[in-house]
């Protein structure tokens, strides 16, 4: 039976994850059209119409040469005017505002040469960790604040949310993770041309997903932040809160395993071994009280560290998702990822 501390703060999630009311139940889509977008590997063609078969060998297929499937043309163009970046994505999906990406830089003043690029949450909007971004100031830490596919900026004006990044459409959403991953790893192109060799990613929710992969691919980040964990993309989709209406837009289309299979290339579960080996120290965090990333998941993950031997801390917050960014849980939160930062970067 569940404690009195507990009913009140899932009471608070619940109040602060219903506010708002323009969520959308979409319907499914294979979307192996996006798949085609990317190039790579071989488009899936449905053999006997098992569209979730030829998906996930697509998908299998990209992991096994998740190198190249994450691979992307350099960037010439950065342009940087009054503490904004913008530049052209390395991995467009042909809307104008989303293949324009934009990142805000707050450099600290004796940064000792460190840097952290930030991803916020889902559905993020344009101020999101801009205060944790001057907390790392404080801590000497300069900071890069992305803003994700279809997020804040780069919305299109036919969505109010981030739908298109997170959707019951497989095809797009395996598209907009590529892009925010290959749009992050040429923001640390950019950090490394400004001199930054002590690089590292922070993200948070759906954020922390793609630093996730992110980091996992590019050897130059030394200090991953994983603030809310799960092994698979996935899993978080199907059982959280905050995507029960996603989670409608699948209907019966297919089963939670046939969509983790399908979505295993944007899932961290996928990279794991690629930390082994590496001058890398992870921090992941969790909610005791989450129930949008179940703490089942994020348990998976700490284990996974656990078992592989990987340099990693923990921290544990007494919340849930959404109140991890209500009072006192935020400060609680941004001081542990600063910390942690500060010593390790």
């Amino acid at each position: 039976m569940r404690g009195l501390y507990s009913r009140w703060l899932d009471r608070w999630e619940r109040k602060l994850a219903t506010r708002d009311t323009n969520r959308v139940v979409r319907p499914f889509e294979w979307g192996t059209e996006w798949l085609e977008r990317i190039g790579f590997p071989a488009p899936p063609l449905a053999s006997n119409g098992d569209a979730a078969a030829a998906v996930a060998r697509y998908a299998a297929e990209a992991i096994g040469d998740s190198t190249r499937f994450y691979a992307y043309p350099p960037v010439t163009d950065y342009r940087f005017e009054q503490g904004k970046l913008t530049f052209p994505t390395a991995a467009p999906s042909g809307c104008l505002e989303n293949d324009t990406v934009q990142a805000l830089w707050f450099p600290a003043p004796a940064d000792r040469g460190r840097a952290l690029v930030l991803l916020p949450q889902w559905n993020h909007d344009a101020g999101a960790h801009v205060g944790l971004a001057k907390l790392l100031n404080r801590f000497g830490i300069s900071a890069l604040r992305m803003s994700m596919a279809y997020h804040a900026e780069r919305k299109p004006p036919d969505i109010q949310r981030a739908d298109y990044h997170v959707s019951s459409n497989v095809g797009r959403t395996i598209h907009a993770s590529r892009q925010t991953v290959v749009d992050t790893r040429c923001c640390l192109d950019w950090l490394a041309g400004q001199g930054y060799q002590r690089l590292g990613v922070l993200g948070t929710s759906l954020g922390s997903c793609m630093a996730f992969i992110a980091t996992a691919h590019d050897p130059r980040v030394r200090v991953g932040i994983f603030n809310h964990v799960s092994l698979y993309f996935s899993d978080v989709v199907w059982t959280g809160l905050a995507t029960e209406f996603v989670r409608r837009g699948f209907g019966d289309s297919l089963t939670q395993d046939e969509l983790r299979r399908c979505w295993s290339l944007i899932s961290p579960a996928s990279f794991l071994d690629r930390f082994e080996g590496r001058d890398l120290k992870s921090l992941l965090i969790w909610a005791k009280h989450d129930s949008s990333f179940l703490p089942v998941y994020s348990q998976q993950v700490v284990k996974s560290f656990d078992r592989l031997g990987l340099h990693h801390e923990v921290v544990t917050l007494p919340c849930g998702h959404y109140t991890t960014g209500q009072f006192p849980f935020k400060l609680m939160d941004g001081l542990a990822m600063c910390r942690f930062a500060a010593r390790s970067l």
